[in-house]
């Protein structure tokens, strides 16, 4: 699903298998580690029933200092991780998998992270006005307009525009979309679980209103906010509860 964070997954045994990525040109490919960046559709997976593996959400600036570049050239994209940042992911594989337990697995790639971490380069600076920018979006989970934004940066909305898609590959107002999404998407089942609705989420959430809402989850999410709630909240079949 779109979110504000990238995606870096490390396979345990069987290859993560990528059906459809969000990118349509992007053909159905099988990964050991896989580095997704930041997209404004949904990605599909499959298995047989049983995958395991190590999922990771990097901040698009703090990637920076694990990929060592910036999150535009894997926008709407799906990469094999050592295509990208090389022996490194090599590495945090076979140091996962070497280990008999999660404890032991958290701990290993602990270890690799915080090492990479200081040697990471950071002459490169990401310019204060970007940085500001999109920690604003994620403040108000997306609801800062784009010339709010703009005026609070000191830039023009074309500027800042330019200066966020050269470092996210997302302009303001397609980030703003995925920081307002996510948030519905993580409160949905709560609100409606407390008796909420639809429209008092889309309030909520900074939407005009519930048509607002349900035309955003079908383009990000692929389906409707009813459906995807029902899906998400039916058990596995064969499973009972």
């Amino acid at each position: 699903m779109p979110s504000p964070l990238l995606t870096f997954i490390i396979t345990l045994d069987e290859p993560l298998a990528i059906a459809a990525h969000p990118d349509p040109r992007q053909p159905a490919q099988t990964y050991d580690t896989l580095l997704g960046g930041l997209h404004t559709t949904p990605a599909l997976v499959t298995h047989d029933g049983s995958w395991s593996g190590v999922q990771l959400g990097l901040t698009p600036l703090g990637a920076r200092m694990l990929l060592g570049m910036p999150a535009s050239p894997l926008a709407n994209w799906d990469a094999e991780a050592t295509d990208v940042i090389g022996g490194f992911a090599t590495r945090l594989r076979e140091a996962i998998v070497a280990q008999p337990d999660w404890a032991g697995r958290f701990a290993a790639l602990d270890e690799l992270l915080v090492g990479r971490a200081a040697e990471a380069d950071l002459r490169y600076e990401v310019r204060p006005e970007v940085r500001y920018g999109w920690r604003r979006l994620r403040e108000t989970n997306g609801v800062v307009g784009v010339a709010e934004l703009a005026a609070e940066t000191g830039l023009s909305a074309r500027r800042l525009g330019s200066l966020f898609h050269a470092e996210f590959g997302l302009a303001p107002k397609e980030a703003g979309r995925v920081f307002r999404f996510d948030h519905a998407r993580r409160r949905i089942g709560h609100t409606v679980a407390a008796g909420g609705t639809l429209a008092g989420l889309a309030a909520e959430c900074g939407y005009y209103d519930q048509a607002h809402l349900a035309r955003e989850f079908r383009s990000l999410a692929g389906c409707p906010p009813s459906q995807w709630l029902a899906e998400e909240s039916a058990p596995p079949p064969g499973q009972e509860f």
